[in-house]
């Protein structure tokens, strides 16, 4: 892998607020701190360069820096609300690391504490796609078979959505579902054009459901913990 000449820069978003579970990313899962799974992951790529904790709390940017990772800024109150996406985040970032210290990387790797079974394998996968200039955008999914509906309000019915025909379910096109583990991006993706993934040049890292758990209600916490201490047996 020719990695030499990029600059890899780890970003991960880590608020205090959480709408389902009180300061869900300062949770203990399994004897770490949820923030603390990204930081160790990206530390264990030798590839990523830096790694930085984009967040509102003094509290979580201590932890942070104390398992390894900048604090450089406190993420603004206007970036930090429930309802705000991530790629204002990760521009914001962008923008200070370049202004406040003309620090400017080649690839931008997303990682959420709230995907904790993620591992290093799978990073580098998606590391070797952008360094191999095989895309600019690479993010994970996973394949899902399922009979889906949606709901179409010009007829005020649902309708099946696909496939058509009443085939049996392994006779299916599979679709691909977003399981938030990985979204990595070369930096013109969100300096140039303005969004977090290019949808014209991306590649799906499909991976398997066990492979990953995305942390949203106290049930999650429960079934990472599980998976976590099968592996670590």
């Amino acid at each position: 892998m020719e990695s030499k000449r990029m600059k890899i820069l780890a970003v991960i978003p880590a608020r205090i607020g959480s709408k389902t579970i009180t300061k869900k990313n300062l949770r203990m899962l399994a004897g770490k701190l949820l923030v603390q799974y990204p930081i160790d992951l990206a530390r264990s790529v030798k590839l990523i360069g830096r790694i930085i904790v984009s967040t509102d709390s003094e509290e979580i940017a201590a932890v942070a820096r104390k398992c390894g990772a900048e604090v450089p800024f406190l993420r603004p109150a206007n970036l930090s609300k429930d309802q705000t996406p991530t790629f204002p985040v990760i521009r914001h970032c962008v923008k200070f690391l370049k202004e406040k210290e003309n620090y400017e990387a080649d690839i931008m790797a997303l990682l959420y504490p709230t995907c904790p079974l993620l591992e290093k394998d799978r990073v580098l996968e998606a590391l070797e796609i952008l360094i191999n200039g095989k895309a600019n955008s690479v993010v994970s999914v996973t394949e899902d078979r399922g009979r889906f509906w949606k709901y179409k309000k010009a007829l005020k019915t649902y309708v099946p959505f696909y496939p058509k025909g009443n085939l049996n379910r392994q006779y299916y096109e599979p679709l691909w579902r977003e399981n938030g583990a990985i979204y990595f991006s070369r930096r013109e993706v969100v300096e140039k054009q303005n969004r977090l993934i290019d949808t014209s040049s991306v590649k799906l890292l499909v991976m398997k459901s066990e492979e990953v758990l995305d942390i949203d209600t106290e049930e999650d916490f429960i079934n990472a913990e599980k998976r976590i201490c099968h592996r670590q047996k």
